[in-house]
């Protein structure tokens, strides 16, 4: 028999029960709580990824790009977008691990309680990327935006105050389809995204405590499943992830993927589609980390009214 820890106030009718990691229904936003939470440390890694990304010459790396930054901007500037990389966790996180979660319990029950094979898990987790790129796409393209503005000459400055500054200045000026540029590879991004990250995690995770024996609730069984997931989820999505930034970033209307892809390659070569992948490692690996040990503590805990 499980034992529960309660915990209340005097004043307040209002008692904290901490619970094993279980099987069941977690609060929707748990995932975007943890995905900000995840933000907050690894926003400027994630900066450096962008810059990177969309730099016009190749050759450069991590470091380069974060001296500069320093060196430019100062400390604070590691923080430029930060306010929209919060809102892209609050929109697209939230969307997608809430619908995951919510599609696995569903079938979870459907089966009998009994564990999900990866054959399930894969549309579940595609079909809730999908639809979380769909819903964080304007936040996507004004945090790019946010993040890549200062390495740009001052005169093609956007210099958004905030991101909900930004997506008001990007509807008058824009048009409101700018809230949707470069919407399929993002969506491309979402599905490779959640599918190569939550299900690596659950199958990683799995195989630890079955075969390896760790203990489901510890925080080293969390850390070493959601480091593979990072892994597998930075290759994965590389490709994508380098197209997206730039159209996201182009200054020109309905650049498509095909004319990204094709100037890219003939200027850089096949490598470019793998640029930034360190960066985005550095970057990815910390986040899933922190995300997903957020997550399972997030998942101890209920509130009992």
């Amino acid at each position: 028999m499980t034992q529960i820890n309660r915990e209340s106030n005097d004043d307040s009718t209002m008692q904290y029960e901490r619970i094993p990691p279980a099987k069941g229904v977690f609060p929707f936003w748990y995932g975007g709580a943890a995905s900000m939470f995840a933000c907050l440390f690894t926003h400027p890694l994630d900066l450096a990824k962008v810059r990177l990304q969309t730099a016009s010459q190749p050759g450069q790396n991590l470091l380069t790009i974060a001296i500069r930054i320093i060196s430019s901007e100062g400390i604070l500037g590691a923080y430029s977008g930060l306010s929209a990389s919060l809102l892209r966790q609050a929109t697209y996180s939230t969307t997608r691990f809430g619908i995951y979660e919510a599609l696995k319990d569903y079938l979870t029950k459907a089966n009998n309680n009994q564990d999900l094979s990866t054959a399930i898990l894969l549309p579940c987790s595609m079909l809730a990327g999908g639809i979380g790129g769909l819903v964080g796409n304007p936040s996507d393209v004004v945090n790019i935006r946010m993040q890549n503005d200062s390495s740009l000459p001052k005169p093609a400055r956007r210099n958004y105050r905030n991101a909900l500054h930004g997506l008001a200045r990007m509807a008058k000026e824009e048009g409101l389809g700018s809230w949707f540029r470069g919407l399929l590879p993002n969506l491309t991004r979402g599905v490779l995204m959640t599918a190569s990250q939550v299900v690596s995690y659950d199958v990683a995770k799995k195989f630890l405590v079955k075969k390896l024996s760790f203990d489901e609730t510890t925080r080293a069984t969390h850390f070493s499943a959601s480091l593979m997931a990072g892994l597998v989820a930075t290759t994965v999505c590389s490709p994508a992830d380098v197209v997206k930034t730039r159209i996201m970033n182009s200054a020109e209307k309905h650049q498509s993927i095909i004319t990204v892809l094709t100037t890219a390659m003939r200027k850089e070569g096949p490598g470019f589609l793998f640029r930034g992948w360190f960066p985005s490692f550095i970057r990815l690996g910390p986040h899933t980390i922190l995300t997903f040990v957020a997550l399972e503590q997030l998942r101890t805990w209920r509130i009992a009214m």
